[in-house]
């Protein structure tokens, strides 16, 4: 291992459980050095022989990446990396034979090379053979409770579709007839950005509520053979997953990193299936939102409220390793996060009020889905809201779009940064450069940039870097200062990319689906190796438009991501947002015109934080009484107890002092010892002739019993001494010390029995204080009832699912953007 890198405590501690432990997920907060992690388990893994392949699959970009970044760690390993071409058809029966034949410290391949790589048919065949018989055992007990037609439509599609599947393993003509992964000797997998395989197939009776998908990636299902055949070689050790984000979008992705890593816990627990698993930790919740549309309000039942959480969690940290920000303390910036709102233009407001009567018109059933659906209302409603030209390239450039408005600050960020020559990002995932052949973002900045002074050089878009040696070379240019702009999308610009030397601002320009996604993209600035003390994130909203949905739903998946990420202990039940969370619901309000929807998302946010406090409040009181009723007074019983034992041990003591050395008897064994020396040779033999057991007599001395104990935890001997009390005492290796270290220990039971009493006095103080703050009610107990009254207020006064466009859009100001500091202490 290079000498000059010194890995932080909580990468060797994770080292250290992927060593000793089973499967292992690196729940590590983005920036946390996950790939030294990985690296050095891997390689320390090969050095002990605990296995002899490690296999890494990483996103595709970062294969040439990870292969440097483990070189720069360990200069001598000898790594086998995929190439784009080692996966082409004709190349890929010699790759696998590669990874087969030779000795490798690790293997790197692609996210999407690895699926590449076969299961046998047979293990195939028995996976999709489980699966239908799970489905026809869910249909039968839905047909059984009476359930929805509709479910049972949906689950017998759902078995058609496997049986086809089954059907076509039966030819295998058109197969590469390449090693499959059983053949390879692969016996460790490290799969990096695991959150990309979020998507892995299960089946529920639950129907029409959100936050469980439906849908099945077929690289997901691929991983999750893999891990089920390496769980059954290795006894679920064989799979290593890290993310930063792990949970990114639903409750339901949780659930899926457990089948992942710990299938064999969930069977044990009767958790396998999904059902059982949400009605163990999870409720459905129908609570009132903004439509989609962005106009009016409507009903939606999702899945959002979560019981036994310190169960929950308790399970899932068996094989997760969660280090969140506050607990890494990590040399990181201070992240200022700024919201810009900027008002609709006159046509987006006609934009708006279109969306509204199309998404009736489809709730109707007046329009085709092929024809219109609420996806493309949702993609219009999303483009309208970054800017009304990617609707129709026709329109004109409004003066106080978000565009507009990103550029005024880029600009001067630009020039405020000119010495030390600060670079910046823009993230924008709803287009792409394309060159003048139509209306684009990318585009449009670029150009209103350079007509600003701006050189063409200092900006760059990631689009352009299209192949691993560009785009290393680009993130060169970026912290060096050559290249001071740079714009991409989350997927192209978010993980692995280190380009945060010089980095003092980026900017979101849209709202992704994700809050994964916003961390990903505040995880490139809020990073080790920024020369900035203080950085700045951007995020832009237009008022009255789709914007104020996307961060509602933003906000509602982090109100679970939020409640599980965490480094705190869990309370019982919760479903409120955190800290987190209310950032993006005061961008949720910001994003929205009407004043009083204003008020009614600032009350949700504080009858919200108010319900934390109070579910807080009530647990602590409950655990409080619960220990005034028990835990204290059983503590100060049995204190009490061990004093009287430890007073009759001390007076024992006094009255047999030790003895003269012309005096000294001590039996071991049966057999009468008369001097030190030999006392404790006699001892170290007992040590030697001891069977397995924890416990057996050696003899006695000075009026106490004496017993051996072999301690597992340090692997050594102790001699316990017995009298009313039990004293342990480690041996050591010197005969003579041996019988001078139960001297010392006697000497010390008076001091015992101080502390002891010591321990018993503070066990009252704490009942007495216990009892106190027991009976102490809720402090906010009145603003609570008046906030939750007023929101109540609010709904009926709203009628939720009625307010058109105009509900929103309260009169066109001058189109100047409104900027607002939000927290980001870290």
């Amino acid at each position: 291992m290079n000498p000059e890198i010194e890995l932080r405590p909580h990468q060797r501690n994770a080292v250290a459980r992927i060593l000793y432990g089973g499967n292992a997920l690196l729940a590590h907060e983005v920036g946390a050095g996950k790939t030294f992690t990985m690296a050095a388990a891997a390689m320390e893994l090969r050095r002990m022989g605990l296995c002899s392949k490690p296999t890494f699959v990483v996103p595709n970009h970062l294969t040439g990446q990870w292969a440097s970044e483990w070189m720069r760690l360990y200069p001598a390993a000898n790594l086998l990396v995929a190439t784009k071409r080692d996966f082409e058809r004709q190349n890929r029966k010699r790759f696998c034979a590669r990874i087969a034949s030779g000795d490798w410290d690790g293997v790197i391949i692609g996210h999407t090379q690895f699926e590449k790589i076969p299961v046998s048919v047979d293990r195939q065949r028995a996976f999709i053979e489980e699966q239908i018989a799970e489905i026809a055992d869910g249909i039968s007990d839905l047909k059984a409770q009476r359930g929805e037609r509709f479910g049972v439509k949906q689950m017998e599609a759902t078995k058609k579709r496997l049986e086809a599947r089954l059907a076509k393993l039966a030819d295998q003509s058109d197969k590469d007839d390449v090693l499959t992964f059983e053949e390879l000797g692969v016996d460790r997998i490290f799969v990096d950005e695991a959150h990309y395989y979020k998507n892995l197939f299960f089946h529920t009776k639950m129907r029409n509520v959100g936050g469980i998908a439906q849908s099945e990636a077929k690289k997901s299902s691929d991983l999750f053979m893999k891990c089920r055949i390496l769980d059954r070689q290795t006894g679920g050790r064989g799979t290593v997953f890290a993310t930063g984000t792990p949970v990114s979008n639903s409750m339901a992705e949780l659930y899926t990193m457990q089948r992942y890593l710990q299938y064999g816990e969930l069977e044990r627990l009767g958790l396998s299936h999904f059902d059982c698993w949400a009605s163990t930790f999870g409720e459905t919740v129908t609570a009132l939102e903004l439509a989609p549309e962005g106009t009016g309000y409507r009903q939606k039942t999702r899945f959002s409220r979560f019981y036994n959480l310190p169960e929950l969690m308790a399970t899932f940290k068996q094989v997760a390793d969660v280090q969140t920000a506050d607990m890494l303390e990590l040399p990181v910036p201070r992240v200022r996060l700024r919201s810009v709102a900027v008002q609709p233009s006159p046509i987006q407001r006609e934009l708006v009020a279109g969306l509204a009567e199309r998404a009736d018109a489809v709730r109707a059933g007046r329009v085709p889905a092929e024809k219109d659906n609420m996806l493309l209302i949702t993609n219009d409603g999303r483009k309208i809201a970054l800017d009304q030209r990617l609707q129709d390239p026709d329109l004109p450039d409004f003066a106080g779009s978000k565009v507009n408005a990103c550029v005024e600050n880029v600009l001067r960020i630009w020039r405020d940064g000119a010495n030390e020559r600060l670079t910046q990002l823009v993230f924008c995932d709803l287009s792409t450069p394309k060159g003048g052949a139509g209306f684009s973002v990318y585009d449009d900045l670029r150009r209103k940039l350079v007509e600003r002074g701006v050189p063409d050089d200092e900006i760059a878009f990631i689009h352009d870097a299209d192949t691993e040696a560009k785009k290393l070379a680009l993130f060169g240019r970026v912290n060096s200062g050559a290249v001071r702009i740079l714009m991409g999308s989350t997927q192209k610009m978010g993980a692995g990319t280190n380009v945060q030397r010089r980095l003092v601002a980026i900017h979101d320009l849209d709202c992704p689906w994700r809050p994964a996604d916003l961390q990903q993209r505040l995880g490139r600035i809020e990073r080790q190796g920024n020369m900035n003390e203080e950085v700045e994130a951007y995020r832009y909203v237009t008022e009255g438009t789709f914007d104020a949905y996307l961060y509602q739903a933003v906000e509602g998946k982090q109100r679970f991501i939020g409640q599980v990420m965490t480094s705190k202990s869990p309370v019982r039940s919760a479903s409120d947002v955190d800290e987190a969370a209310l950032s993006y619901a005061e961008l949720k309000a910001l994003a929205t015109g009407n004043p009083l929807i204003k008020e009614r998302m600032d009350l949700e946010v504080e009858v919200s934080r108010l319900r934390v406090l109070k579910a807080d409040h009530l647990a602590q009181r409950y655990a409080l009484e619960d220990k005034a009723a028990r835990e204290y007074p059983e503590r100060i019983a049995a204190l009490a107890s061990q004093a009287e034992k430890l007073e009759a041990d001390a007076e024992r003591a006094r009255a047999n002092p030790p003895p003269a050395k012309e005096a000294f008897l001590m039996e071991v064994r049966g057999t009468v010892q008369s001097g030190r020396a030999a006392a404790g040779e006699a001892i170290i033999a007992a040590c030697g002739l001891a069977a397995d057991a924890r416990s057996e007599p050696l003899g006695a001395y000075r009026g106490f019993s004496l017993e051996l104990y072999f301690n597992r935890v340090d692997a050594a001997f102790e001699v316990v001494i017995v009298g009313d009390a039990r004293h342990r005492c480690a041996m050591g290796s010197d005969p003579s010390g041996i019988v001078t270290r139960i001297d010392n220990a006697m000497a010390r039971i008076p001091r015992e029995l101080e502390d002891c009493r010591a321990k018993a006095d503070e066990a009252r103080r704490q009942l007495a204080a216990a009892r106190e703050e027991a009976s102490k009610p809720f402090p906010h107990e009145e603003r609570l009832r008046e906030k939750s009254a007023r929101l109540a207020e609010l709904d009926a006064l709203l009628d939720m699912g009625k307010g058109g466009p105009e509900l929103l859009c309260d009169g066109g100001e001058d189109g100047r953007p409104v900027e607002k500091e939000l927290l980001m202490e870290r």
